[in-house]
């Protein structure tokens, strides 16, 4: 395995977990065709291509890293999109935070696109699928100056 080895496999059950998930997924790549909500399960599920922001990403003599991530949530009762289409399945989100608040999930994107899932209670899942890869593109977030 490549670069530390160490895979994540997180679960949240509250607003302070979600918080955790929100770093980890910062500046997340996910296609729309990697989305999907499954009603009679009440499971909501997508596979993010991620930055490792938990590698040491600031040191210049280090390669980056991106690996794939299952995220799911449980107790899902509804899903509303926002700025996006799910019938174009070859558009990429760039994932900037995830949010939870009065029995909801959000993820918010890039572009105003967002998903808000509507959910009894909190229950997700995060796991890195197969090994990471290297990458010279480290997400940058410029300082607002005002």
């Amino acid at each position: 395995m490549s670069g530390d080895g160490r895979l994540l496999r997180l679960r949240a059950e509250d607003d302070e977990d979600i918080a955790v998930f929100s770093a980890v997924l910062q500046d997340a790549l996910v296609p729309v065709a990697d989305i999907a909500f499954f009603p009679d399960e009440q499971r909501f599920l997508l596979v993010a291509n991620r930055f490792r922001w938990e590698r040491d990403a600031h040191d210049e003599r280090k390669d980056f890293e991106r690996i794939h991530t299952g995220f799911r949530a449980d107790s899902v009762t509804a899903v509303k999109y926002r700025g996006f289409r799910r019938s174009d399945p070859d558009r990429l989100l760039e994932l900037l935070t995830v949010t939870s608040q009065g029995g909801a999930i959000t993820l918010e994107f890039a572009g105003d696109a967002s998903v808000r899932l509507e959910v009894d209670r909190i229950l997700c899942h995060l796991e890195d699928i197969g090994e990471p890869w290297p990458t010279r593109w480290r997400p940058d977030h410029p300082v607002d100056r005002a």
